[in-house]
């Protein structure tokens, strides 16, 4: 059974729940609406019938200045009241004293008290009524007309409104099933394609609609996250490949070696010499496996930065001393500056790995006579701590340098010196992933002239501050050169 098809999967899907919202939305959007419009029609009209019974009133207020007669102006009364029989139209004048002098043939009993003072608007079961004092002719005009044929038109107004209100219920849910459908067609195409993806087959990617919406950003997201996950995937097999490759080669000397001592008829002296190559290589095979494992754990993250408090000025002095005697071997000056104290925070072990290494790159690939300088620097603006190792060799190619702390990438051609240059390829990859473990950034780059350098820049540990100040700090001398101790 498909992810989610259960019983009840449909009223559960994202399409559904937007018809739904959508649904109540509109619905709710159209009541409030016919409603409001209902009440704005009933309002007009009423307004309307206002306006003119005021204007009757006014007609009245001028004929009483105007007719000396009142009888003349009954007589019209009673005519306008027969015009308008429809409306039930009346008027009604009395004294102030509430004494009827004259109403017409549609007035009711008494719809309403009477006004003695401005005009009074006001509606009485049926009949909306104006009533107004007059006192220059000390008459009470009041004047009104039936609401019944008013209401009647608001009667069907609501029948109209209540057939809109039904056709909304009915049109709101299916126009917003259609709509969510087309909403989340996209989606469902998403689904259907990472769907079919495969850690073996991840060359297809999600269709860009070039909308710029949230689905296509989505779209973009994913297929970011698929194209990392390609290369991860491509990397792993490839270090994969490469390590059992690497593998190999110690593997089968050591067989070689122990096939040709069981072969028999060997000196005593042929013996130690096919020991000593099994244990030369074992111990390349031991460096080996202790580099793949140092990556394994940088490939799942566990490489963390140790807490503890490093001086990397001294890691840097015991690191000269221990190279000293391989430069003076392979005829390279060991140079080395001025080295303030400095701390960084870390793991001290893998923190002194980076320094050899960096140090045994430089040499195996400086040519006789040639030289391999150390800085170290304090950056109070950047709170880091600076370290770099530059030799006169050859440089890095421009083609390499792009690749050159990829795992098992060694180049296309060697950057060799004197020294013998071969190697597993996965010192300096080991190098950056210590750096970023502990936040800092490796670089590499040719020098102006000949050589190249490696600088590691690291965040400045606690405890030192940017510099830690002492009186006249020991110094040691290589090839000549006095550094600080």
């Amino acid at each position: 059974m498909p992810y989610g098809r259960d019983k009840g999967w449909r009223f559960r899907t994202l399409r559904f729940r937007l018809m739904v919202w959508n649904a109540v939305v509109v619905i709710a959007t159209a009541c409030v609406t016919l409603v409001a419009l209902r009440e704005g029609v009933r309002i007009t009209l009423l307004r309307e019938l206002d306006q003119v019974l005021e204007e009757d009133l006014r007609e009245i207020e001028f004929a009483l200045a105007a007719y000396r007669d009142r009888s003349d102006l009954y007589a019209q009364l009673d005519l306008k009241d027969s015009g308008h029989a429809r409306h039930k139209w009346f008027a009604e004048l009395s004294t102030s004293g509430g004494r009827i002098d004259y109403r017409s043939k549609h007035a009711p009993g008494d719809p309403a008290r009477r006004s003695n003072g401005p005009l009074t608007t006001l509606t009485s079961g049926e009949w909306r009524v104006l009533s107004k004092g007059v006192p220059d002719h000390g008459t009470v005009v009041r004047i009104g007309a039936s609401l019944e044929m008013m209401r009647a038109d608001i009667a069907r107004l609501d029948r109209f409104l209540a057939l809109c209100a039904a056709g909304v219920l009915v049109a709101a849910p299916l126009g917003g099933y259609w709509l969510a459908g087309r909403a989340t067609r996209p989606l469902a195409r998403i689904i259907t394609t990472t769907a079919r993806l495969r850690p073996s087959h991840l060359d297809e990617r999600l269709d860009i609609r070039g909308t710029g919406d949230e689905l296509d950003r989505l779209s973009v997201t994913l297929n970011g996250l698929l194209d990392r996950i390609g290369e991860y995937l491509r990397e792993h097999r490839d270090f994969l490949a490469n390590s059992a490759h690497e593998l190999r080669t110690p593997l089968a000397a050591i067989r070689a070696s122990i096939e040709v001592a069981l072969a028999g008829g060997r000196t005593s002296r042929e013996y130690e010499e096919l020991l000593a190559d099994i244990l030369d290589e074992s111990g390349s095979l031991e460096l080996l496996v202790n580099q793949l494992l140092l990556l394994a754990e940088t490939e799942g993250e566990r490489l963390k930065a140790a807490g503890e408090s490093v001086r990397v000025d001294e890691m840097i002095t015991r690191a000269m001393d221990m190279f000293e005697g391989v430069a003076d071997y392979r005829d390279i000056r060991l140079e080395c500056g001025p080295l303030p104290p400095a701390v960084v925070h870390g793991n001290r072990h893998h923190l002194r790995q980076v320094v050899h290494n960096l140090l045994d790159n430089a040499l195996k690939f400086t040519p006789a006579r040639g030289e391999v300088s150390v800085r170290l620097d304090l950056d109070s603006e950047r709170d880091e701590v600076r370290f770099s190792v530059s030799d006169t060799g050859p440089g890095i190619p421009p083609s390499d340098m792009p690749h050159l702390f990829e795992r098992f990438f060694q180049g296309n051609r060697p950057r060799t010196g004197a020294a013998e240059t071969r190697g597993t390829g996965l010192g300096l990859s080991i190098c950056q992933a210590i750096v970023h473990a502990h936040g800092g950034v490796i670089e590499a780059e040719n020098r102006d002239g000949a050589g190249a350098r490696f600088t590691v820049r690291l965040p400045n540990g606690p405890g030192l501050g940017h510099r830690v100040e002492r009186d006249d700090p020991p110094t040691r001398e290589y090839d000549g050169t006095r550094i600080s101790a």
